[in-house]
């Protein structure tokens, strides 16, 4: 009897074997090589669904971008703004292992932004998704014409938060990264503007 195999689930653990693999050995060892090796199989296993480390990466795009539309849904569902903006600033915070590896990631790729074009492009097409899931969560605080500039804050905070933790993992610990983002919430606390 021929084994079933679920194609999604493959694909998924194919996706998250390369997360690791890129966060833990950077871009320059990232390969369908160090990916099949992770997986304990074949290359041919990654190459089945991925027949390039490009077509990978594509997927790594997609769902980033997914996650942070369903993100963004989940948030519209929030009715108190405060709340909702938390809840919006933790969504950025590498607070778990996965949220972790997906940062670090993401910090590999970006470090090879100007070797690699494609990482440019990459990185061009998640920004404004982010951006804008935070101007969702903060549009109820403010004017118009402070919009930009609270984003600005906040993504450099949120990511300044990210390179600390993936510099010093010990130091910033899911604790020591919820109790920064409540003295920042409370820093920011911004009246409710009238619509």
């Amino acid at each position: 009897m021929p084994i079933q195999v679920d194609h999604d689930e493959r694909r998924e653990k194919i996706v998250n074997a390369a997360i690791r693999v890129l966060g833990e050995r950077g871009f320059a060892n990232f390969s369908l090589r160090a990916v099949s090796d992770r997986l304990g199989g074949s290359v041919t296993l990654v190459t089945h669904y991925f027949p390039s480390r490009e077509a990978l990466l594509v997927r790594m795009l997609e769902l980033t971008l997914e996650d942070a539309r369903s993100t963004q849904q989940e948030l519209a569902a929030i009715e108190d703004p405060h709340d909702r903006l938390e809840a919006a600033v933790r969504y950025f915070l590498p607070i778990d292992e996965e949220a972790l590896a997906i940062e670090r990631a993401r910090v590999a790729l970006a470090s090879h932004r100007e070797v690699e074009p494609s990482i440019q492009q990459y990185l061009d097409l998640i920004d404004p998704v982010m951006r804008e899931l935070i101007r969702a969560a903060i549009q109820d605080f403010i004017g118009r014409h402070r919009l930009e500039a609270t984003v600005d804050l906040i993504r450099l905070w949120t990511s300044g938060v990210v390179l600390s933790t993936i510099e010093h993992p010990d130091l910033w610990t899911p604790e020591r990264q919820t109790q920064a983002l409540h003295h920042f919430m409370n820093l920011i606390d911004l009246p409710v503007a009238a619509r």
